[in-house]
């Protein structure tokens, strides 16, 4: 940008930049046009019409000089002012006197004190319509009133008004044509942050021929992704299902040897811990409609359940009601694997919720050994193991809990932070979701 800090002042949205772009030229053009239409027109042509009426005013002056004595010189004022159609007053004008807002009241001014040499006062704002000019002659003051169209053109704000309200007119019919055109983009933004939350809004290319290529384009690139993920769901759920048969028969099998089998039955367990994994992260969670549910609810269901299966689990501060678009057995899948995860690589669990205008954050916290802060992306992955403090040593499982949990969150339009807990010292688990504006 060449003046960037013009980009403080710039609307940051679509809509209003593209008015901004349609309004500036418009008010632009007016300006000039009324800043070239004052200097022609109140100045130019009013400054003409003042010096025509300077030599009618020098030759009045002359012939009244000319005049043999003071009552000669007063008829002779009078039949002269009435040839130049003006009219004698008696009361004498001393200065200039106008009204602070006459624009062509100063050019006559002007022009009438440099054109006049015995010129004593000049009044234009003598009526709404009349001139007072005070001559100061070898007989004495003489006063004469003329019309002001004389000096300035009739009417000259007509143009003004003419420019405004065309310039209104068309600024109403380009917004509406502006809002038509922003229009297909609106719903664009709608429908690619409502699939970005796992929702899928009806959208129809409309617009101009770019606008239906984008919207056609985002159209076949939603689909795509859901072919996609429904092929991979359908791949690792059939496997799953596949394998489901030989484990059984692997189990029948070990329970009839009669020698001691509990180590290959803890493997069969282990594999059979590991299916089961595998389906829940194919599930597919799209299946469940988006409803107003109140997190605050899923939560403290959440809790009574893990505390049901012998888990240490508590509520830090209160559980506020939070009413928003869910889906609640995605949600509350999604805190049962981070509160079981914590629950299983450390004793305790605290759970809080901190609700603000825009957003919700649910932090859980375990006072177990935590993730080193390098492998926190790392963690979030889909079958990834961690060496260390949270290791395949200490509790089986496949490494699908943060990755089942992470595809929940950003389905709702939202984030999972990892850190360290602060009360407890073990693993914090941060889950951002957005407030839908208010209407």
């Amino acid at each position: 940008m060449i003046f960037p800090w013009l980009k403080r002042y710039m609307p940051r949205s679509l809509y209003g930049r593209a008015a901004l772009i349609l309004i500036l030229p418009v008010a632009v053009l007016q300006i000039v046009v009324a800043v070239a239409f004052a200097q022609r027109h109140f100045d130019g042509v009013t400054e003409q019409m003042s010096r025509v009426l300077a030599i009618e005013l020098r030759y009045l002056t002359s012939q009244i000089n000319n005049a043999a004595g003071a009552e000669t010189a007063a008829v002779e004022a009078g039949r002269i002012a009435r040839a130049l159609d003006m009219v004698l007053i008696a009361d004498p004008i001393d200065g200039v006197i106008k009204e602070w807002s006459d624009i062509s009241g100063v050019t006559i001014a002007r022009v009438l004190n440099d054109e006049v040499p015995k010129l004593s006062g000049i009044n234009v704002a003598l009526e709404p319509s009349l001139v007072g000019v005070t001559l100061s002659t070898d007989h004495g003051l003489f006063t004469v009133t003329l019309d002001r169209r004389r000096l300035s053109p009739k009417n000259p704000h007509q143009l003004f008004v003419w420019m405004v309200a065309i310039g209104a007119v068309m600024l109403v019919i380009s917004y509406m044509f502006l809002r038509n055109q922003l229009r297909p983009v609106k719903r664009l933004a709608v429908a690619a942050a409502a699939f970005g939350r796992g929702q899928v809004v009806s959208l129809t290319p409309t617009g101009a021929t770019e606008m239906r290529a984008a919207g056609t384009a985002f159209l076949d690139m939603r689909a795509r992704i859901e072919r996609q993920a429904q092929q991979r769901r359908l791949m690792v759920s059939g496997i799953s299902h596949d394998l489901r048969t030989p484990l059984t028969r692997m189990r029948l099998g070990l329970s009839l040897i009669d020698e001691d089998t509990s180590e290959l039955e803890g493997d069969v367990d282990a594999m059979q811990q590991m299916l089961d994994a595998f389906l829940n992260f194919a599930r597919d969670e799209g299946t469940e409609e988006t409803e107003i549910a109140d997190l605050g609810q899923l939560i403290t269901d959440a809790i009574q359940q893990s505390q049901r299966a012998g888990f240490d689990v508590t509520a830090v501060g209160a559980i506020s009601t939070v009413s928003m678009p869910l889906r609640p057995m995605a949600i509350g899948r999604l805190l049962d694997n981070i509160i079981s995860n914590g629950a299983k690589y450390g004793t305790s669990v605290g759970v809080s919720l901190a609700v603000s205008e825009r957003s919700v954050c649910i932090t859980i916290e375990d006072d177990g050994p935590g993730i080193e802060p390098e492998f926190y992306d790392t963690a979030l992955r889909p079958f990834t193991r961690l060496e260390g403090g949270r290791n395949q040593n200490k509790v089986a499982g496949v490494g699908l809990g943060l990755a089942i949990a992470n595809d929940i969150v950003r389905s709702h339009g939202g984030s999972l932070r990892l850190g360290v807990s602060g009360a407890l010292g073990g693993l914090r688990v941060d889950v951002v979701l957005s407030r839908p504006a208010p209407d």
